[in-house]
């Protein structure tokens, strides 16, 4: 049962990374159109709202996968002090904290895009829906969230998973 959640949300990550790897691609291709169009005097027409609403997938797509490989900042100044115990639990409280705060994130995301779609707000130029943008950050939130979550299980169940970067 483990292995199958393990490899479902390994399988998440996955394609939120890929999703990522996309919006970065759309975000080089745009800039170099644009950069190339500005010298002939025809810059991309939209650019920005492009650039702006892709960031969501660069930033957050890649949010998850980055947890998974244990690339977010630690500092780690006491734990060759501290006892193995109390670093798994502090291992499992950060994983938990991070849930939480991409959990409210999402949250605070998804309200924001209600008003979005009662306003009918878009982006200035390309009249893009800001809702669609703002669902696609709540959904790459809680994949980021549910990773977390998996990944404090494993710290409170395997002592080792919790300092095996790439686990």
């Amino acid at each position: 049962m483990y292995r199958a959640i393990r490899r479902a949300a390994d399988g998440l990550i996955e394609l939120c990374a890929g999703l990522g790897a996309l919006g970065l691609m759309v975000e080089v291709a745009v800039v170099i159109v644009d950069v190339v169009g500005r010298a002939f005097g025809h810059p991309l027409y939209g650019s920005q709202d492009i650039i702006t609403m892709t960031m969501v997938f660069v930033v957050f797509g890649a949010m998850a996968l980055c947890d998974r490989r244990g690339g977010h900042i630690a500092v780690d100044l006491l734990e060759p002090r501290l006892p193995a115990a109390l670093n798994r639990a502090i291992d499992v409280l950060s994983a938990l904290l991070g849930a939480a705060i991409f959990v409210t994130l999402a949250w605070a995301v998804y309200e924001s895009a209600k008003l979005s779609v009662m306003l009918n707000l878009s982006t200035n130029l390309l009249n893009l829906p800001k809702a669609w943008f703002q669902w696609a950050l709540c959904a790459l939130a809680l994949v980021t969230a549910l990773a977390m979550l998996l990944r404090a299980f494993e710290a409170a169940v395997r002592p080792s998973a919790a300092r095996e970067p790439g686990r």
